[in-house]
């Protein structure tokens, strides 16, 4: 495969596998810091971490060469960058791409517990050019007859490909409703010898038609018990919904309604924010508090709003002793929490704690800072703001 995407100058994130922790920790600082962890296999995401030091990579190396013992563990660089999917299909000459799908989360989400908004709305007009070319040359390359699901990210304005599934994907039925294309009925007829123009589908990337939709996962962790609420590499949605409308915005809307979430338009935000996410949490603290929210948050996130000259109330963190932001939770005086992990995180963390408090009480929890800027989007559009003019 790498000799496939060299070929054809395509770029893929520097990586390796392995089968011992001595050849983890080398192939680590050949690559450099951050690195996604993965056996071999993998369906779902299962088993995926990100790590981002050397403490770190030794202990999930270590558990992932114990748990798959006799087989080699994959180690890639990860790529903090705008994640794309793309479903085609191919008769094994014309390569036809129904639609170009933009993930609102960050690479390092699993692609199903993503939001995905098709057409995209933040790509370049040049860069889905790249993309339909890149897919296009893959298809042809692998001699793919029926359908492909690629998915890319753009990091740094250069696009890499993160990997090419051969087959139907969950967003198979998503952008056959948006577009009105039946791409499992047309894969079929390909694979079974008919072209792709004899059905009436051309080369290349097809034409937008005038409406944005949009994809949510759908969670069940209130139903779920210990299960960490956070997203990443590991797949955790139980199902999806989707939106569809004019303007993005309302599409987003309707699929967060059609997921369960509970659209608060007033009340008591609670932060609670990792180091590294401090600067970009708190501009959107400072969103949250500008349509009237109240701001509770922990002692290190709350020094850091009050600098940001935001008003904030600080609650003690949950190692202290203290029971208060949990009590609060369930008392119905927090209305949103936005919680974003420390790396290495444990079950018996403070955030965790908070996470799952929240979940079960039904209240909206954001661990990504990619989902609490979607939510807040609807939030300014629908929302009239409570603050004086």
């Amino acid at each position: 495969f790498d000799q496939v995407l060299q070929a054809i100058g395509a770029r893929r994130p520097q990586g390796g596998c392995v089968s011992t922790l001595a050849e983890a920790e080398k192939l680590a600082a050949e690559i450099g810091y951050p690195l996604i962890v993965r056996p071999s296999y993998v369906l779902g995401g299962r088993a995926m971490q990100i790590v981002y030091d050397d403490l770190e990579l030794r202990e999930v190396a270590a558990k992932a060469l114990q748990e798959f013992s006799g087989q080699q563990i994959w180690i890639d660089q990860y790529l903090l960058g705008k994640e794309v999917e793309v479903d085609a299909i191919s008769d094994g000459d014309t390569v036809c791409l129904p639609g170009i799908m933009e993930h609102l989360e960050r690479a390092g989400v699993h692609s199903g517990d993503s939001i995905a908004v098709y057409p995209p709305q933040s790509i370049s007009a040049e860069k889905q050019r790249e993309i339909t070319e890149l897919t296009v040359d893959i298809a042809r390359r692998l001699r793919i007859k029926g359908l492909l699901n690629i998915q890319y990210v753009i990091y740094q304005d250069e696009v890499y490909v993160i990997e090419v599934n051969p087959r139907s994907s969950r967003t198979v039925p998503f952008l056959s409703k948006v577009t009105g294309i039946p791409l499992v009925d047309m894969a079929t007829r390909a694979i079974l010898g008919e072209s792709l123009s004899g059905m009436g589908l051309t080369h290349g990337l097809c034409p937008v038609g005038d409406k944005v939709a949009v994809k949510v996962p759908v969670f069940s962790f209130s139903k779920l018990q210990l299960v960490e609420p956070s997203l990443g590499p590991e797949m955790k949605s139980t199902g999806e919904v989707m939106g569809i409308d004019h303007q993005y915005q309302k599409a987003l809307y309707k699929a967060l309604l059609a997921a369960g979430m509970q659209m608060s338009v007033y009340g008591t935000l609670l932060a609670t924010l990792a180091d590294r996410d401090k600067a970009e949490g708190i501009k959107l603290v400072r969103r949250f508090n500008k349509l009237g929210f109240r701001i509770i948050a922990t002692v290190g996130t709350a020094a850091e709003i009050r600098k940001a000259g935001i008003e904030v109330t600080t609650v003690e963190k949950l190692h202290t002793g203290s029971d208060e932001i949990r009590e609060k939770i369930r008392q119905g005086q927090v209305q949103c929490v936005l919680n974003t992990t420390t790396h290495g995180r444990k079950t018996a963390s403070d955030g965790f704690a908070i996470r799952r408090t929240a979940v079960e009480q039904g209240i909206p929890c954001f661990t990504s800072l990619d989902t609490a800027e979607a939510w807040l989007q609807v939030l300014e559009v629908t929302t009239p703001s409570l603050l004086p003019l």
